[in-house]
């Protein structure tokens, strides 16, 4: 059964990858790189200082950026103990692929899926009382991580294991910081 759902994930992969086309292919090379989100990251943090003040929304900047750095180690650590080969090197299907980056590290999780996710929630749930549209903010990881499906890098479970797993951890790390920021600020 494992290999059935295995085969089909390879299946789903090759027919999304091969929507593509080269008149987007630079579009999604933009997207895909973390770089050209950072007027968003800007504004989420002009936010957080806006609802929460200097020293606390400071609290909270850091609790983000240790957030990114927290998902990413654990991320490796995942990819590492699974060792799944990404769908750039994979034997059995490169040949099928539109493949725009190649990447060697391993495939499960994905990392783009895993923290945005992470971070996107995280910030939804520490700025939602203030500000009501911050559902919107899910645009990002989902686009995010599209692209990774888009460039031949990463299968369809591996991303959203990765969502599942940023949600998931979105959703610890809130009440975590939550409660440090009782004892620091209430």
């Amino acid at each position: 059964m494992f290999d059935s759902i295995i085969q089909k994930d390879k299946e789903l992969l090759v027919f999304l990858n091969n929507l593509g086309s080269e008149q987007w292919d630079s579009f999604w090379l933009v997207i895909t790189n973390q770089f050209y989100w950072s007027p968003l990251f800007i504004f989420i943090f002009y936010l957080t200082i806006k609802s929460s003040g200097w020293k606390r929304g400071g609290f909270f900047i850091i609790s983000m950026i240790f957030l990114v750095a927290f998902s990413d180690q654990f991320v490796n650590f995942i990819k590492d103990y699974f060792a799944r080969l990404r769908p750039n090197n994979d034997p059995e299907i490169l040949h099928l692929l539109r493949t725009l980056k190649s990447p060697q590290s391993f495939s499960f999780i994905s990392g783009h899926a895993t923290t945005s996710t992470f971070f996107s929630v995280f910030t939804i749930l520490l700025l939602r009382n203030k500000y009501k549209n911050t559902i919107f903010l899910m645009i990002f990881p989902l686009i995010f991580s599209y692209s990774r499906l888009y460039l031949g890098v990463h299968f369809p479970i591996d991303i959203s294991v990765g969502i599942l797993t940023g949600i998931t951890l979105a959703f610890i790390y809130n009440k975590f910081i939550m409660k440090i920021d009782k004892k620091l600020f209430v």
